[in-house]
């Protein structure tokens, strides 16, 4: 493990970011937009629902956690699809250069574009509707953290998908959160699924810290076992998650299809 070598490709990619208006223009467009957005809507149901009634930001703060969890893991997903796009992902092996040392340089700048996208959305919130998520007080970095690892899994197992089966997968790539978000049940009570997605539910990460969240912002206490139950889960599928990359890469290597990658 070579951190200089790792801190390179992460130079790359930041560079690629930070050169680029347009790139950085899109990190901050979407999150502002959709906050804003959910913002109005947050206003709307706390004045004609008793259920959110008297908190605001119930709504709010599961968007914005939501789309940081969006955009750890597109953001992953992108970087990646650069590499293939621009078919370097096979030149990058020309050096001496680990599949770890891509998989954390990978990882570390996904946390960076999604903070550059982030960072604005919540400084929009207290000026515009009068709420803060720092307000969640210290368990919002685990909810934070919690959410960065489920998303840097999920773009894992979709790089992996994009080794193994090529270009044809990429659809995955922007699709696979669309279909985790009804049983993440961010915007309500998992009790509102029916039994048998609440079976399903359960076993996603998800559940825990949006759960977590509305307990915390509308009965004013913390329940660490959700937090607890989340990272094991994070955990498991994390490790499912690299171990299904270094089979796909080496499965892709093997037949030669690494060359062919980004074609």
């Amino acid at each position: 493990m070579n951190i200089t070598r790792i801190y390179g490709l992460f130079l790359r990619h930041f560079y690629l970011i930070t050169r680029s208006f347009p790139r950085i223009l899109d990190l901050i467009y979407w999150p502002s937009i959709q906050i804003t957005l959910w913002g109005f809507i947050s206003n709307f149901f706390a004045e004609y629902s008793t259920y959110y009634n008297g908190v605001v930001g119930v709504i709010l703060s599961c968007a914005i956690l939501y789309d940081f969890l969006f955009r750890t893991s597109i953001g992953f997903n992108m970087l990646f699809l650069e590499e293939i796009w621009s078919r370097n992902f096979t030149n990058l092996f020309i050096a001496p250069i680990k599949i770890s040392e891509i998989l954390l340089s990978l990882i570390f700048t996904a946390l960076i574009r999604s903070l550059i996208g982030l960072i604005p959305a919540i400084l929009l919130t207290s000026p515009l509707f009068g709420i803060s998520l720092l307000d969640l007080g210290v368990p919002l970095g685990f909810l934070f953290l919690s959410l960065y690892i489920f998303g840097i899994t999920l773009g894992i197992f979709v790089s992996a998908g994009l080794m193994r089966f090529g270009p044809s997968f990429e659809n995955i790539a922007w699709s696979t959160l669309f279909l985790l978000a009804p049983f993440g049940c961010i915007y309500y009570p998992i009790e509102t699924l029916p039994e048998f997605f609440q079976s399903i539910a359960y076993a996603l990460p998800l559940v825990y810290v949006f759960e977590e969240t509305r307990n915390i912002l509308i009965n004013q206490s913390v329940n660490y076992e959700n937090m607890m139950q989340a990272f094991y889960l994070n955990a498991a599928y994390l490790l499912v998650a690299i171990s299904i990359f270094y089979y796909s890469f080496d499965k892709a290597r093997d037949k030669g299809t690494l060359i062919n990658i980004g074609e």
